[in-house]
């Protein structure tokens, strides 16, 4: 195939993938009532559905925009050969083969994200603002910007320096021993994430004694919950939404409540979503998920390994040389269909864990305490709660939450 060809897979791709977005994010958007719905009359008051409908289709006004402008500008490079023409322009300054990808990609990440700063910061500070969930000051922005670059510094560049160095030295044969450098940096940050990384951004504090902390005691104690690390998260740092999460294997383990959903929820409530997260433990979905992305990257990198060194790949995108970083994009793009089935998959598996921790929470807690706090994430959140079914299929990892209430329902009157 020559790179004319592989030119022209590469736009059908890029502005299909752009199309199918669109257009679900249209069918989502018409699929709003104006109306409060029946089923929604017991969970949104009039007033606040009124405000999550405008702030649904804020958000989609505004992600229109913001994907229009990066298709556009991704589309106009590859089409006119502009990853060609930054590669040349560098390679004038940058001779070495193995220093020439990292500047690259570096030069791509810095100047994408000179681009998208002003959007980040409308989206920060005006559009979660206006409708009260912006709590994020000026500093904390910029500092989570200057510490987001040193992270991809300390993290990232090390990462794609092995990638290009088995490259260049292995040949074919890099896959697997990237696979197996990848899966042992994946498995560091599963267990080290909260104890590492999180504290660089988030204050992180252990649950004080009282009616909460006994209350999660003695439910660990009755599911025989090895209960070690309950913590808390400043979350109200940068937002008024509200949160909680699992992490890690073994002693490492820890869960994570935000500080917003402690403020608004009953102590029933919050030991429900503890229990549901306890849920997740309990049906190995967090090691399902870590062997699941593990498989992922292992056949990514299998099937990259046949077209990776081929030369019409850089002249697809402008290059008029082999070029690792230029064949890397093209790939990349070449990859999304098969990444987008994988994240459909990724997407029903994880829909159907949810399903599982709503059912383990209810058995061994309650559902009604459950449904309540799920209820009240939701409205807080503004979240939509009858989205279109094709935008659920593609984009949700959890059910919609009419869903998730009458699974609930179903196991409470078994």
């Amino acid at each position: 195939m020559t790179g004319n060809e592989f030119l022209y897979i590469i736009l059908a791709l890029t502005g299909l993938g752009f199309l199918i977005d669109q257009v679900i994010d249209y069918l989502n958007i018409k699929y709003l009532k104006e109306e409060l719905p029946g089923e929604l009359a017991n969970i949104y008051e009039e007033s606040k559905y009124q405000k999550s409908i405008q702030y649904q289709r804020a958000n989609a006004r505004f992600g229109f925009i913001t994907s229009l402008m990066s298709f556009t500008a991704s589309f106009g490079l590859l089409a006119f050969g502009g990853f060609g023409w930054i590669h040349r322009l560098l390679a004038t300054y940058v001779t070495s083969t193995s220093w020439l990808p990292l500047v690259f990609f570096g030069a791509l990440f810095i100047t994408s994200d000179i681009l998208t700063t002003p959007f980040q910061w409308y989206n920060t500070f005006r559009l979660e603002a206006r409708y009260g969930f912006n709590k994020t000051t000026l500093r904390t922005f910029i500092f989570d910007k200057l510490k987001g670059y040193g992270l991809g510094v300390l993290l990232g560049g090390p990462l794609l320096a092995l990638f290009i160095f088995l490259l260049n030295q292995m040949g074919k044969d890099f896959w697997w021993i990237f696979w197996l450098a990848m899966t042992a940096f994946s498995l560091f940050m599963n267990v080290f994430y909260s104890s590492l990384i999180l504290p660089i951004f988030n204050k992180l504090t252990p649950l004080q004694d009282g009616n909460l902390k006994s209350s999660i005691e003695e439910y660990a104690r009755k599911v025989d919950f090895p209960l070690t690390n309950i913590l808390v998260m400043d979350g109200s740092r940068r937002s008024s939404k509200s949160n909680a999460f699992f992490s890690g294997f073994g002693k490492q383990k820890k869960v994570v409540l935000f500080d917003t959903l402690i403020e608004k929820h009953s102590t029933d409530e919050l030991v429900s979503v503890l229990a549901h997260e306890v849920g997740h433990y309990k049906k190995q979905h967090i090691l399902g998920g870590f062997l699941l992305s593990t498989v992922q990257t292992g056949l990514m990198l299998f099937l990259m390994q046949f077209i990776i060194f081929n030369e019409e790949l850089s002249f697809a995108l402008g290059g008029t040389e082999y070029a690792i970083h230029l064949n890397l994009i093209a790939f990349a793009i070449l990859y999304g269909p098969i990444s987008t089935i994988l994240g459909l998959i990724g997407n029903y598996i994880s829909r159907k864990n949810e399903y599982e921790a709503d059912a383990y929470a209810t058995r061994t807690f309650g559902g009604e305490p459950l449904q309540s706090a799920l209820k009240k994430l939701s409205v807080h959140n503004l979240s939509n709660l009858m989205p279109h079914p094709w935008y659920v299929f593609f984009n949700f990892s959890h059910p919609p939450l009419l869903q998730r209430l009458k699974a609930i329902d179903r196991i409470q009157n078994l």
